[in-house]
């Protein structure tokens, strides 16, 4: 088990706030908004202009950060061959990786290269993509993701028939004696917030609600935290 993965389990529930949204000029004092609040997990959602069309931020982002601020750094690579770029995350900090069965790379194979670093490791699933493809990898993840948008841009629209996923999912481990935290991504704001812990979810990765709320990014974090309390 991993160090994340030890944390998970013996914690509630995560806002895990994405800088993906967050203004560059002062990412710093956004993120250290966040840690005033609370928060535990920052979540990275690295894009490289082929698996999804928009290219976001690379290792030297998460090395900085690393330098200065002591969370949980949650790295979500939407790249074609994560095999690729996993170890670079790990050399700048990332404590977790989650990578998607859609790309291209030898499933097993790579859950182990990061589970060898005692790295968290993690599968994504696109909207469209059937979470019962999980299933052969289940025993083996420290964290599901759960796309509840088209990955490549925030500020999406929920796709809500997504959270039946989550639902599903958590029915399945129940019955065979499996615990894997669920996390979900993608229009998680106060207007959906409520339907997306009901469906069971555990992590809740927030971008625009966070760090683009018109009171501020600390307000921002506390209107999405007050569902969890």
């Amino acid at each position: 088990m991993s160090k994340f993965h030890a944390y998970l389990k013996g914690k509630n529930k995560h806002i895990t706030p994405s800088i993906l949204s967050a203004d560059f000029n002062h990412l710093g004092k956004s993120v250290e908004d966040c840690i005033s609040r609370g928060m535990q997990i920052l979540h990275f959602d690295v894009m490289d202009g082929h698996f999804v069309p928009a290219i976001s931020f690379g290792p030297p982002v998460l090395k900085s950060l690393n330098k200065t601020f002591d969370c949980f750094f949650d790295v979500h690579l939407m790249v074609t061959y994560p095999q690729n770029q996993v170890h670079q995350f790990i050399s700048a900090g990332a404590d977790h990786i989650t990578f998607h069965v859609e790309s291209d790379c030898d499933i097993p194979s790579l859950i182990q290269i990061i589970k060898d670093e005692d790295i968290g490791v993690g599968l994504v699933v696109k909207p469209n993509t059937d979470w019962k493809v999980l299933i052969p990898f289940l025993a083996d993840l420290d964290l599901i993701l759960i796309m509840t948008v088209e990955p490549g841009a925030g500020g999406q629209a929920m796709l809500e028939d997504c959270l039946r996923k989550v639902v599903e999912l958590k029915e399945y481990m129940q019955e065979n004696g499996l615990d894997v935290p669920v996390q979900i991504d993608g229009g998680v704001n106060v207007r959906t917030m409520e339907k997306a812990v009901a469906c069971g979810a555990d992590l809740f990765v927030a971008g625009s609600a966070v760090f683009g709320d018109s009171d501020g990014t600390v307000a921002g974090y506390d209107k999405l935290d007050q569902y969890l309390k």
